[in-house]
């Protein structure tokens, strides 16, 4: 016992902080029993690629990569799909999250317990513990390059370039926009090319990714699924995205603004989008947004700005992609703006060490809050939704295989072992005219009593065959189908 305690002693801060990680993760799963929307998708199309093929798997989603590897992993350990799946997510959160705080105590020497807690404790990313999504893979792969990159500035050489390189291509197997990595590593370079060695360490990051893309575009175009990359180049192609935006613009200006604001809707346009991102950003860094109502604060990430000015220049470069995406899509939520919050850390973590070794009384409150909110990120006691998982049971158990049914929910499908079907009609449209004689049976989300139900049972002949709650009877499944 006092050997393993003495092997505890000698953990470093990083170390500490993958284990804690991955006891998070597992907190998380365990109260978190159903999948979201996306871990069924991912793992339906794992499934799709093994029994079928990597086209079966393209024909489902156009960057299928995560769920191929959760696939290959299946194949060849024999461990459930759902559980591989999990054990991907919480290696690659815990990886992120120790290159992190290796990265920063490196350079910020006895901030090792305040770069654990930020990193652990940031609800930006924290809260997503509980998912599978590709996100991690993405995270745990940009950090890792930003990694590699940091150590490169130190040793040089092309290995360390490659390693860069190979990083960047694994970080947008998971997400593409992960490209944006090489121009924030380009423009960090920049002022580098006073000297002949800044020219060499820049060739030597963008000569083989050159060489790499024109081999592609010249040999390969034909037998590679280009549509995400297309996709992606359409998002930030500065035509489509100037003509996108004015015409966002002008819906605005004609519908929303008075016509004596009309001239500045371009206006309003961008400093809202640009608010509202901001806003996220700010908000998904949970209690550490404390220390910079201080002036210590501040003063914390400018004295470490230089040092941490890869990731000043890489926040600036996901800024500007999310930005395009506003445009074209007209939306932004938490788990894209969290990487932001990701490029933020060293940073944020500077400012905090700052400002508790100036008030350190203070920093002890922030300590026990972090601690909370940590907790609070894992841990939820609001009713599960098992109540899905109950009715995809049932679905497998008395519908037949080849009846037509409509789930509200995708996952309810996924469970009853038919796989995951995107929703061609919302709700309302299934039980109006739209979804009219096309389902034999409808499992919907609504009260047994609900007078429209009522209503269009009477309509249509069918009656309630069953229905299902979550432990507070907040929200029911209900099955519509034929009487027996």
């Amino acid at each position: 016992m006092q050997g393993f305690m003495l092997q505890l002693n000698r953990l470093s801060a990083a170390q500490w902080t993958f284990v804690i990680s991955l006891l998070l993760s597992g907190l998380a799963m365990y109260f978190q029993p159903v999948i979201g929307k996306d871990a069924a998708f991912y793992l339906d199309i794992s499934q799709h690629f093994l029994d079928q093929d990597l086209a079966s798997a393209f024909s489902r989603f156009d960057w299928p990569w995560f769920p191929v590897l959760i696939a290959i992993s299946h194949a060849l350990t024999g461990i459930g799909l759902e559980t591989v799946a999990y054990l991907w997510c919480a290696l690659f959160m815990a990886g992120a999250c120790a290159l992190m705080v290796d990265m920063v105590v490196r350079r910020l020497p006895g901030s090792g317990f305040w770069a654990c807690l930020v990193v652990l404790a940031m609800p930006a990313f924290n809260a997503f513990r509980g998912e599978i999504l590709r996100e991690f893979g993405f995270w745990f792969f940009s950090v890792l390059t930003l990694w590699c990159a940091m150590r490169w500035q130190d040793r040089g050489g092309w290995l360390g370039a490659l390693g860069i390189q190979v990083s960047v291509v694994l970080a947008a197997l998971f997400r593409f926009e992960a490209v944006l990595l090489m121009p924030a590593l380009v423009l960090w370079l920049v002022p580098g090319l006073r000297t002949r060695d800044g020219w060499l360490r820049m060739v030597k990051l963008v000569a083989l990714p050159l060489c790499a893309v024109i081999v592609m575009i010249l040999l390969l175009r034909g037998m590679l699924h280009l549509d995400r990359i297309e996709n992606f180049l359409a998002m930030v192609d500065p035509q489509q995205v100037f003509s996108k935006f004015n015409a966002v613009s002008d819906r605005l200006a004609s519908t929303v603004l008075m016509k004596y604001s009309a001239d500045d809707a371009g206006k309003i346009l961008v400093f809202g989008m640009l608010g509202v991102t901001l806003l996220a950003f700010a908000k998904l860094l949970g209690p550490f947004t404390i220390p910079f109502l201080t002036r210590t604060g501040w003063r914390g990430v400018r004295s470490s700005l230089k040092t941490f000015d890869l990731f000043a220049w890489t926040w600036l470069c996901y800024l500007l992609v999310l930005m395009f995406f506003f445009v074209q899509q007209l939306f932004i939520n938490s788990r894209y703006a969290s990487f932001l919050d990701w490029l933020a850390v060293p940073l944020v973590i500077a400012g905090v060490f700052a400002f508790v070794q100036r008030f350190p009384r203070v920093g002890k409150g922030l300590a026990v809050l972090a601690v909370l909110v940590l907790l609070a990120n894992v841990i939820s006691l609001s009713p599960k939704k098992t109540h899905y998982i109950e009715a995809g049971h049932w679905v497998a158990e008395h519908v037949e295989p080849d009846a037509s049914v409509y789930y509200s929910d995708p996952r309810i499908g996924y469970y009853a072992g038919r796989g995951y079907e995107l929703r061609a009609l919302e709700q309302e449209e299934a039980l109006g005219d739209a979804g009219r004689g096309k389902f034999t049976y409808l499992l919907i989300e609504a009260k047994s009593d609900d007078a429209e139900v009522v209503q269009w049972l009477a309509a249509n002949g069918k009656v309630i065959l069953a229905q299902f709650s979550n432990a507070k009877k907040k929200a029911t499944v209900l099955v519509l189908g034929p009487a027996r």
